[in-house]
């Protein structure tokens, strides 16, 4: 009998869980449906404000909002710190979707709205249904998780196919050699999965392309 309430327990916990979630993804929504057009910014929440991938997140941020777009970002520190704080001081949307963590990560104060999430899959929901491009700059497994989680629904079709733009030729030309002599020469991927992504340096190179599709 006590195994069996330990058993009743355990399911009413999960049933719960499922009402935790449906309310983060209302929550989600509600906060971000009049947030009008905006791309999400990737990056490492390790990089010091010393650093030139900092200055240039910030200069990235700043020229989108300056070209009509506002700027979403996980809503830590290091790169997302300086999208939100770039869009934020040139007068934009500066949007953080912060994530509840035991470590590392902590609100940065440069959102001018910011939402916290317990659960990833909710947070990467957000970050794609509310962005027209993804901006991709060097970060660690956060930023490849979601990297090739929105490279892979462009993919499959799930999503509407949008800019996908990893920023440094230097910083990702190792990955992508090794996608092109692995995934591609063994034909696990297909040619034309290859122009799902675009590599640039230029933060003026970066709007202008984004721009050249979604016009604003």
């Amino acid at each position: 009998m006590e195994k069996q309430f330990l058993i009743d327990d355990l399911k009413l916990g999960e049933s719960w869980r499922l009402f935790k979630i449906m309310g983060e993804f209302v929550e989600g929504v509600e906060g971000l449906h009049d947030l009008g057009p905006a791309v999400s910014i990737f990056g490492s929440a390790r990089t010091q404000p010393d650093d030139p991938q900092y200055k240039k997140a910030e200069a990235i941020a700043a020229l989108f909002v300056n070209n009509g777009f506002g700027v979403i970002t996980g809503g830590g520190g290091g790169i997302m710190e300086a999208a939100n704080k770039g869009a934020a001081e040139a007068g934009g949307t500066s949007v953080g979707l912060n994530i509840r963590l035991p470590f590392e990560q902590k609100p940065n104060p440069y959102a001018t709205l910011q939402m916290e999430f317990k659960y990833f899959f909710i947070r990467k929901v957000m970050f794609i249904k509310y962005a027209a491009a993804y901006v991709v700059m060097p970060g660690g497994f956060g930023t490849m998780d979601e990297l090739f989680e929105v490279m892979t629904l462009v993919q499959t079709r799930r999503i509407r196919p949008f800019p996908i733009i990893m920023v440094g030729t230097d910083h990702w030309s190792g990955l992508l050699e090794w996608i092109r002599n692995q995934l591609l020469a063994q034909s696990l991927i297909s040619p034309k999965d290859m122009d799902i992504i675009q590599v640039l340096d230029d933060p003026e190179d970066i709007v202008s392309t984004v721009r050249k599709i979604l016009v604003v």
